[in-house]
């Protein structure tokens, strides 16, 4: 399988040198100065946990020409990048499966209407990163079935296609998993990621800051909640489904856990790294959403007001700020749910002796 990797920043970079190392046939489209130190240096990986530094040498290519025939093409760009490519993809009718892995709020039509249905898959990436200088610091560990990319094809089905690509990643070490419903998984995905980029936005680009102010950890939460509120208006089902947890989880634990996880160097990397070099991106992932949330008429004050710290000359929060009051009401229904349940047993345990 001839594969193309188009985009190379973190991610791009990332699946290109593992499916290299893996022995398969890739090329990774990059320009300008990346396009130079790939040549030069190749990809240069570096692990976040226990600092692994590999060096990897990939073929190059500076554009998708018409002419050019691919057996798959692995998209990872920003959202907000994503439009400006699709003409060059679009031109190119040599490749039938074009996957965008990538933050998505607005659904796959604009890639359907350039590309038609049948060469499109969407999905995501399993790691992340930062870019310093020439080499890309990442979060995925050492071990083989590492950083696992999700795949979907757009009705849902696990078609011979999906089953191809996976085994053909996996080859090279890359897990690959299908979703039912990749849609419904990439906005999910950015009804979480986009509150908390946004409150890394509130907190001067800092996790550290963040994790210290409540005000910034709080808006968060609710900005979350929220737009969970908005996919279920719009029929579109929270996955994966364990993220429900965000809606019953009482608000001062959720506090306290997001809190403890801004406080690490695996959020630094992970989420403030990419969203101190993605505003565009999260620009756009808020528009997407604000129309979702225009559709289901639903009220995102919480959301509303997160957004305006994407625009970096909005004044930050205070650090540490802690005016907002936390709903403790949930806290004690829980605390009351389960003092009835041990009264209860000690009743019956009573009864029996």
């Amino acid at each position: 399988m001839r594969i193309l990797i188009y985009g190379a920043g973190v991610l791009g970079s990332f699946y290109a040198a593992k499916l290299a190392e893996g022995g398969l046939d890739v090329s990774i489209l990059a320009r300008g100065q990346r396009l130079s130190d790939i040549r030069r240096h190749g990809i240069v990986l570096e692990e976040m946990r226990g600092g692994r530094v590999t060096t990897t040498h990939v073929r190059t290519v500076e554009q998708l020409a018409p002419e050019d025939a691919y057996d798959l093409v692995l998209v990872f760009m920003r959202a907000s990048q994503v439009p400006g490519i699709l003409p060059f993809l679009a031109s190119n009718e040599h490749t039938p499966s074009v996957v965008f892995l990538g933050n998505n709020a607005a659904g796959p039509g604009e890639m359907v209407e350039a590309l038609g249905p049948e060469r499109v898959l969407m999905g995501f990436g399993g790691t992340g990163g930062v870019r310093d200088g020439h080499v890309v610091r990442h979060l995925a560990g050492s071990g083989r079935r590492g950083a696992p990319i999700v795949i979907g094809e757009l009705d849902g089905r696990t078609t011979p296609r999906l089953r191809r690509i996976a085994e053909t990643l996996g080859k090279a070490g890359v897990e690959v998993s299908f979703s039912p419903n990749i849609e419904a998984y990439l906005k999910t995905h950015v009804a979480l990621v986009s509150p908390l980029a946004n409150a890394i936005y509130m907190a001067g680009g800092d996790n550290h800051r963040l994790a210290r102010t409540r005000d910034a950890v709080v808006l968060c939460i609710r900005a979350i909640r929220e737009g969970f509120k908005v996919l279920r208006a719009v029929d579109v089902p929270i996955e994966p489904s364990y993220l429900k947890a965000f809606e019953w989880v009482p608000e001062p634990v959720l506090a306290f856990l997001l809190g403890r996880l801004m406080d690490t160097e695996f959020a630094a990397i992970g989420v403030a790294g990419h969203a101190n070099v993605a505003r565009d991106e999260f620009r756009k992932l808020a528009e997407d959403f604000e129309a979702l949330a225009r559709a289901a008429a639903v009220p995102t004050p919480a959301i509303q007001s997160l957004s305006r710290y994407i625009d970096p000359d909005f004044p930050v929060s205070a650090d540490g700020s802690s005016d907002l009051a936390m709903d403790w009401g949930s806290v004690c229904i829980g605390l009351a749910a389960l003092a009835g349940v041990l009264f209860v047993s000690w009743l019956r345990r009573s009864e029996r002796e």
